[in-house]
């Protein structure tokens, strides 16, 4: 009974945000709108450009759809709290919406991870076993891997919730972090958050670098393909439909390793940048990374636009 007590002590954080200075609050209000907007505008666009034109009814831009909602999703999970708390003087989070920042923070962050391994291997069928693809990537199929992807995510991100929620938390209440992120929650428990620290570095560890080996595996694979084309046109080809995948793939992992990947002692304010990376900024640029390099998707975008025009 008094741990239940001790737990229910803390029925708020303080999220100190990206800078504590007042002059800092406007400038980085601004800046992170203009961010949201684009976000929202640029995703929108390619879910809207995908579902309205026939030649791009395929498994590649299926799952960019959905990776764009996501990426909707994602943000929207953020940074409207951000951009309150950067025009407010009391820049605090209830208990329970911190648990459920958090909880979709890390399902939909495992949902880009799932699709992301999923487009790997769709790009490996189309070029490795082309002959097969439509019956591989079938619709149907399709359907099932999305749908797995975002179950598995949810479930999974309830693991790390639940767990949480069990700490006691009794002294400090101040966030060093402008989100409720699993590390730097787990420095303010004053109980024992070994458990939570186990399944981090374990079950965390092999949730990530699974699909990212799997991914690199995918692109090895597709290399030694591509190389083996005759033409340089049809290599270059090969290239352009896997070099956007590739690069978004680099943003979202290099971040993440470079944030969760380490002991919970080295946690510092560096991290915060990491996280702003793979949440607001690569979902920023993800819609200029898939469609200025890819011709079809930039025809869809401007029939889109065409139409809307009187």
């Amino acid at each position: 009974m008094e741990r239940r007590n001790q737990t229910k002590s803390v029925s708020e954080f303080i999220l100190l945000g990206l800078s504590s200075r007042p002059e800092d609050q406007m400038p980085l209000f601004v800046l992170f709108l203009t961010m949201y907007l684009i976000t929202i505008t640029g995703n929108l666009l390619i879910i809207l450009a995908i579902h309205t034109n026939p030649q791009l009814q395929t498994p590649m831009y299926f799952f960019l759809s959905f990776l764009s909602f996501t990426d909707i999703c994602f943000t929207t999970t953020i940074v409207p709290k951000m951009l309150e708390n950067f025009l407010s003087e009391k820049k605090t989070i209830s208990y329970a919406g911190c648990l459920t920042q958090m909880y979709f923070l890390y399902a939909l962050g495992t949902t880009d991870s799932c699709l992301l391994l999923i487009m790997a291997f769709d790009r490996y069928v189309a070029i490795c076993d082309p002959f097969h693809y439509v019956t591989t990537m079938s619709h149907h199929r399709c359907i099932l891997l999305v749908a797995f992807s975002y179950s598995f995510s949810y479930l999974r991100s309830l693991l790390y919730t639940l767990t949480l929620n069990i700490l006691t938390f009794c002294d400090s209440n101040v966030i060093h972090h402008f989100l409720c992120d699993i590390n730097p929650l787990l420095k303010l428990s004053c109980s024992s958050t070994y458990v939570n620290e186990i399944i981090i570095m374990s079950e965390g560890s092999i949730v990530l670098v699974t699909p990212f080996l799997c991914i690199v595996f995918s692109y090895i694979q597709i290399l030694i393909t591509v190389l083996n084309i005759p033409s340089s046109a049809g290599k270059r080809k090969a290239f352009s439909t896997c070099g956007s995948h590739l690069t978004v793939v680099t943003l979202f992992y290099g971040s993440i390793f470079y944030e969760y990947l380490h002991p919970l002692s080295s946690y510092t304010a560096r991290d915060r940048v990491a996280t702003i990376v793979y949440t607001v900024l690569s979902s920023m640029l993800n819609p200029f990374i898939y469609s200025l390099r890819n011709k079809d998707l930039m025809k869809g975008l401007g029939k889109l636009m065409g139409r809307k025009k009187p």
